[in-house]
């Protein structure tokens, strides 16, 4: 049943992204070493959100990722040579794995908020539904929760977990290794 006003859907957002911010932090990458507690939120980042709901839940969702994992961004995180090597920490592969994992978790809740939505606005045309009311919230519940089951695999494969970068993103110290013109990050869910 759609929310009776602001207070429910307030409610209920700040328990779902809650929840995201816990698991983002489950699940950053372990690599990246803990210097400073406190992270200011890029502004840059609300600058996305948009007025319809879909998309507000997508830069959430996107918004969660980045300050729950910004300190991958200030500490860097490990990077390894094509063998699993680890060569060292990595400032310039820090931003670039957050944005991976805030777009593949935009891309997860984003779809699963607008494939219901619209699939609902479709069904109300239908003479059935017009005719029993009642079918709307359990045909919402149902395909939101089939839509999230099945991005989540998408979305997790969106980028590979173990990601590439160029020597030259990177800072001096890697460029001079005479290995191959790539390295490995982990970049975690």
């Amino acid at each position: 049943i759609p929310h009776k006003g602001i207070k429910p859907a307030l409610f209920w957002q700040f328990l779902l992204q809650t929840y995201c911010a816990g698991f983002n932090h489950a699940n950053r990458n372990a690599t990246a070493t803990k210097v400073n507690n406190s992270y200011s939120v890029p502004s840059r980042v609300l600058k996305c959100f948009e007025p319809n709901m879909c998309g507000f839940i997508a830069c959430l969702a996107a918004f969660s990722v980045i300050v729950v994992r910004s300190e991958e961004a200030d500490n860097g995180i490990r990077v390894f040579d094509s063998n699993g090597n680890a060569i060292g920490l990595s400032k310039a592969a820090g931003p670039k794995a957050i944005k991976e994992t805030a777009l593949s978790r935009a891309a997860l809740f984003g779809t699963t908020a607008a494939v219901p939505t619209l699939l609902l606005a479709l069904l109300k045309r239908a003479k059935f539904v017009q005719r029993n009311p009642m079918i709307i919230a359990p045909v919402r519940h149902i395909s939101t929760a089939i839509i999230f089951g099945l991005m989540i695999p998408v979305s997790f494969s969106l980028f590979p977990q173990f990601g590439k970068i160029k020597k030259e993103s990177l800072e001096e110290e890697f460029q001079s290794l005479d290995r191959n013109g790539e390295l490995f990050y982990h970049r975690g869910l």
